[in-house]
């Protein structure tokens, strides 16, 4: 599947941690939808384009979140540019990609950019300190996020992050019931097939991240209950 609207499961690997040449061949024929680029701190276009490199040896999907401009390179099927909805700092909203869009605006091809709300209710991770995220929010907060993601700002996807750690099923439920048009995408702490399969009724896309890491035994096994 080549239009994200469309995808189950995608991995995520971040280009500041390394990977062997068989796990990345092991990620990239797995069957996942797509693999997302991208990572909180230690960014570089040098480690980017390593990576993005090694992947087009394969034919899955390759995206770019963008997590700073010195790290943009050409080459990716869709750059996905995140907007922390519940950041404290308006750089991380609007301000960087401002600045972005300035600088770079005549290059970029519209087509492939896709505007991600995200939402971080992890305080104590990477992501929420360095957006300066209100991450400690309650059931209605979300969703309000998530709310305003489609009907105010009509944003293609709507991104609940819990950064590491697993997310609360009840709040993922509510969250799938308020979103419509916008794809609904869960990232955090999925460790095993059975928490993909769980998480996977509920958000359109799963993103499967740290355990790639940590068991890649584990982080194939998700690939298959999602995507049967």
């Amino acid at each position: 599947m080549f239009e994200y609207q469309e995808w189950k499961h995608v991995f995520k690997l971040d280009p500041n941690k390394e990977i062997t040449p068989e796990a990345l061949d092991q990620i990239c024929e797995s069957g996942t939808d797509a693999v997302i680029v991208g990572g909180s701190d230690g960014v570089t276009i040098e480690n980017t384009v390593d990576l993005l490199s090694r992947i087009r040896k394969h034919t899955v999907p390759c995206v770019l979140e963008i997590s700073n401009i010195e790290s943009i390179t050409p080459g990716f099927d869709y750059y996905f540019v995140p907007s922390v909805l519940n950041s404290q700092n308006p750089d991380w909203i609007v301000g960087l990609h401002k600045k972005a869009i300035k600088e770079y605006g005549h290059l970029i091809n519209w087509d492939e950019l896709v505007t991600e709300g995200y939402c971080i209710v992890n305080p104590d991770s990477k992501a929420a300190k360095l957006s300066e995220a209100e991450a400690d929010l309650d059931n209605e907060d979300v969703l309000a996020y998530a709310k305003m993601a489609e009907h105010m700002f009509r944003l293609p996807i709507f991104y609940l992050e819990y950064s590491g750690t697993y997310g609360e099923l009840d709040l993922v439920k509510d969250v799938s019931t308020v979103l419509n048009k916008t794809s609904f995408f869960y990232g955090g702490g999925i460790k095993d097939k059975e928490q993909a399969r769980t998480m996977a009724q509920f958000a359109d896309t799963i993103v499967v991240g740290n355990i790639i890491y940590e068991d890649l035994e584990a982080a194939i096994s998700t690939v298959k209950v999602v995507k049967g």
